[in-house]
């Protein structure tokens, strides 16, 4: 996956490198130098015991707030189509949110583990950590970024779910937060158009519906077998962020029904392998901190593919392993590192747990004495 999203982010910007850089390999060769940190980071992470992460709660929440909070300093934010989700220093761009929905996937996992005794006390057990995730989200908001505060919540709600937690307290935070979320898609006009146009890109087609209906002709070129590699015409400057919120687009210009099945059935399998590994661990922490990952992946794959396809609204959310972005790329391949790692532990307990009870099996019964009848 991240060798075909290399591919896919070479083909959908060599043309904006070089009209911008006066280098077609731009955006190929950051993408590639992120993707190589990240196979590091994941090698890593691999390795890394998930359960020391207990101990490293309190850190990963100040620097998620302190990471955020330095986005909002000027001089240090960093600017693009009026949102503000970068801190740049030195050269280098990340985006602060993507290290942040990390964060708060091992705290909720980590807070719920502890609390998996009383669980359906709504103020004890299910309440108190998603005081820190709600403001997480005011945070994000200030960026602004909808697409990410809103992944974040429904994060902290499936691993909430998968904990245990009653039906009527989730069905009741369900509708707080979705009051929540449109309260804040409405306050600004720019985003309830967002939310609205994608239902009628067509009549919109120089405004709001502009970036989904070239989406929509990328589509429609490439087919069932696709315009073939490098060879797409919607990324000549029609398609807005082709290479990255939309590079699944030009996966189906120049690919058609073949590169859109490469790219979805991959992240199914990817997908599926990681709720296994949460079934299958016996650890509360690491089956709760599995099916987060997993799940902040699903919420990326379902919200991006939505947003091309006209089925959601545009979200600004990237493709995992396709999009171009180095903090995406980054923590996607951190966030598998500790899904590999939570796999080999349970794995490895399993064997042990076996080779005990063989042993068990092997060792000679002791023999009851005989004793005469009297």
């Amino acid at each position: 996956m991240s060798c075909f999203g290399l591919l896919m982010v070479y083909s959908a910007s060599f043309v904006q490198g070089y009209q911008s850089y006066e280098n077609e390999t731009f955006f190929f060769t950051r993408h590639l130098i992120w993707l190589l940190m990240s196979v590091v980071m994941f090698t890593v992470f691999m390795f890394f015991p998930y359960r020391a992460f207990r101990k490293l709660i309190p850190l990963i929440l100040i620097a998620s707030f302190i990471l955020l909070a330095l986005v909002l300093v000027p001089g240090l934010g960093h600017t693009v189509n009026g949102a503000t989700r970068w801190i740049s220093a030195g050269g280098l761009t990340i985006q602060p949110s993507e290290f942040v929905k990390l964060g708060m996937i091992i705290y909720v996992a980590f807070i719920y583990s502890r609390k998996q005794a009383y669980i359906d006390d709504f103020k004890k057990g299910l309440m108190p950590p998603l005081v820190i995730v709600i403001l997480v989200f005011l945070l994000i908001m200030r960026q602004p970024d909808l697409g990410t505060g809103t992944s974040i919540v429904l994060v902290a709600g499936v691993i909430a779910f998968f904990s245990g937690a009653r039906m009527k307290h989730l069905g009741a935070l369900a509708v707080l937060a979705g009051a929540g979320l449109y309260y804040y898609a409405s306050s600004e006009e720019y985003r309830m158009n967002r939310l609205v146009g994608f239902r009628n890109a067509f009549e919109l087609e120089q405004t709001e519906g502009f970036q989904l209906v070239q989406s929509y002709i990328a589509i429609a070129h490439g087919g069932v077998s696709g315009a073939g590699f490098g060879q797409s015409v919607q990324k000549l400057f029609y398609l807005p962020e082709a290479h990255t919120d939309f590079i699944l687009a030009i996966v189906s210009e120049e690919l058609g029904m073949f590169g859109i099945m490469l790219a979805l059935g991959g992240m199914a399998f990817i997908i599926g392998r990681g709720v296994l590994i949460g079934v299958r661990c016996r650890d509360a922490f690491g089956s709760l901190l599995a099916f987060g990952i997993v799940m902040q992946l699903a919420i990326q794959v379902v919200f991006n593919a939505g947003a091309v396809s006209g089925l959601l609204p545009i979200t600004g959310i990237p493709f995992p392993f396709l999009s171009y972005g180095g903090s995406s790329l980054l923590v996607t391949l951190i966030s598998l590192g500790i899904l590999v790692n939570i796999s080999r532990n349970t794995e490895r307990r399993r064997q042990e747990r076996f080779k005990r009870e063989e042993e068990h099996e092997n060792v000679p019964k002791p023999q009851r004495p005989k004793i005469r009848s009297v």
